[in-house]
C-alpha cells in the first residue's frame, strides 16, 4: 500500500527490512538504508516523488548519463543528538548548491523547499538507521542523472533525482587523527571556466589516478593546484582546506575552479564567533612551504561533509615532506572540530539555525 504525503510524495509500504550494521563496524558509504527517493524528470517538467525500497535502476544502454555525464550530486549529514533529536546540518545550502550545479551542468532545478521536505520526510521513516556511537552520522546523498536513451551531444531531456542513505563512522580510517596529503604538481583537477565550482562526478573521475598514486605513497588525499600555472593552492581531493598561519586562519579563495564547500562556509562564520580571524586569499604553495619553514605556518585542516574538519600531519610537495606541529591535531583544528561537531551533535547552541530537526 502507497501512501501520498502533504509534499506530492507517494510513500511506498516496504515490508522486508534488512539487518543495520553495528555502529563499532561502520565505514563510510558501506551500507545502505531499507529506503530511497526518487523522482523523475520528463515532459518538460519533474513528476511526483517516491519513496520507495532501495532497489537498482533498470536503463538503457544509451542513457545518456553513461556517454555525457551529465551528472551531478550532494552530500550532507544526519546527526542523533544528545537529546534525542536527529538532526540534518544545512541541508538548505546544499538545495542551492545543487540548483547552482544544475544550471551549470544543463539540467533541471529542483524547488528548494521539495528538496528539504523531502529529505526530512525520507530520514524521518529512516531514524533508526542514524546510529548512536559518537562521531558516527547517517551520510546523505542527493543526485541527479540523465536517463534519455539517445546519442548526440546535447542536453537530455529525461532525468532521475534520487536520495540514498548510508550509515558512516570515519571518513578517513585513521579518523580524527592527522592524515597525510601530498600536493599533485603533474595532473589538474580543474581549470577558470571548467566545471570546478559544480559538484560533479567527472571531477571525482578525473581526480582518481592522482589520488591512487597518493595512495601507493601512503597519503590519504592529494592536495590540488590550480590548473593553468601548478602553482596556486585550490582544494583537497574530497574538501577544502585551511591553513593557521600566524593564529589566523586562510583558505584559498574561491575563484571558479573550487568547489564552495557548505562546511568551509560554516568554518568562516564559526571563526568570527570565535574570534578567530578567517581570511580568504589567493595562496602559493611556495608561499606556504616559506610558511612552514619559517614557523609561521603551524596547522593544516581539510574542512568538509565527509571528512568534517580533518588535521593534516604531513604535506609532501615534490621531494620536500614537511611535518606540521610534531603530527599532532594543533590547538586551533581541535577548536573548529569541536564547536562544528557540538552543533551538530547539539552540545552547542545552534546559533545561526543552521540545523534542521527531523520531525
Amino acid at each position: 500500500m502507497a501512501v501520498t504525503s502533504s509534499i506530492n510524495l507517494v510513500i511506498d509500504e516496504i515490508k522486508d527490512f534488512k539487518t543495520k550494521p553495528s555502529d563499532e563496524s561502520l565505514g563510510f558509504g558501506q551500507q545502505f538504508s531499507d529506503r530511497m527517493l526518487l523522482r523523475e524528470y520528463k515532459d518538460n517538467q519533474w513528476q511526483v516523488g517516491r519513496i520507495q525500497k532501495y532497489s537498482n535502476f533498470s536503463l538503457p544502454p544509451s542513457a545518456m548519463v553513461f556517454h555525457y555525464g551529465q551528472e551531478i550530486f550532494e552530500g550532507l549529514k544526519a546527526f542523533r543528538q544528545e537529546n534525542g533529536n536527529i538532526a540534518i546540518f544545512r541541508p538548505d545550502e546544499n538545495a542551492k548548491r545543487m540548483n547552482r550545479s544544475a544550471e551549470r551542468m544543463v539540467m533541471p532545478t529542483l524547488e528548494e523547499g521539495y528538496f528539504v521536505d523531502t529529505l526530512n520526510t525520507l530520514v524521518n521513516l529512516e531514524r533508526d538507521w542514524v546510529p548512536r556511537k559518537k562521531g558516527t552520522s547517517l551520510y546523505v546523498r542527493p543526485t541527479m542523472i540523465a536517463t534519455e536513451g539517445a546519442l548526440g551531444v546535447h542536453p537530455a531531456g529525461e532525468y532521475y533525482y534520487f536520495v540514498i542513505l548510508s550509515p558512516s563512522g570515519s571518513y578517513f580510517s585513521e579518523g580524527f587523527k592527522p592524515t597525510r596529503i601530498k600536493v599533485e604538481d603533474e595532473f589538474v583537477r580543474a581549470v577558470l571556466g571548467g566545471t570546478g565550482q559544480a559538484k560533479a562526478g567527472g571531477n571525482y573521475a578525473g581526480s582518481l589516478l592522482a589520488a591512487v598514486n597518493a595512495k601507493k605513497e601512503g597519503y590519504s588525499q592529494v592536495l590540488w593546484l590550480d590548473g593553468k600555472e601548478k602553482k596556486y593552492i585550490e582544494e583537497v581531493g574530497a574538501m577544502n582546506i585551511a591553513f593557521v598561519i600566524d593564529n589566523e586562519v586562510v583558505t584559498p579563495k574561491l575563484t571558479g575552479s573550487i568547489l564552495p564547500g557548505i562546511t568551509r562556509k560554516s568554518v568562516i562564520q564559526l571563526g568570527n564567533d570565535m574570534g578567530i580571524k578567517v581570511r580568504e586569499e589567493t595562496l602559493s604553495i611556495d608561499f606556504i612551504e616559506e610558511s612552514i619553514k619559517s614557523g609561521s605556518l603551524t596547522e593544516i585542516f581539510g574542512i568538509g561533509t565527509a571528512a568534517s574538519i580533518a588535521p593534516v600531519g604531513e604535506l609532501k610537495y615534490k621531494d620536500h615532506l614537511h611535518v606540521l606541529n610534531n603530527n599532532e591535531t594543533g590547538p586551533i583544528t581541535q577548536r573548529f572540530y569541536d564547536e562544528l561537531t557540538g552543533i551538530q551533535y547539539g552540545r552547542i547552541e545552534d546559533r545561526h539555525g543552521w540545523v534542521h530537526i527531523v520531525e
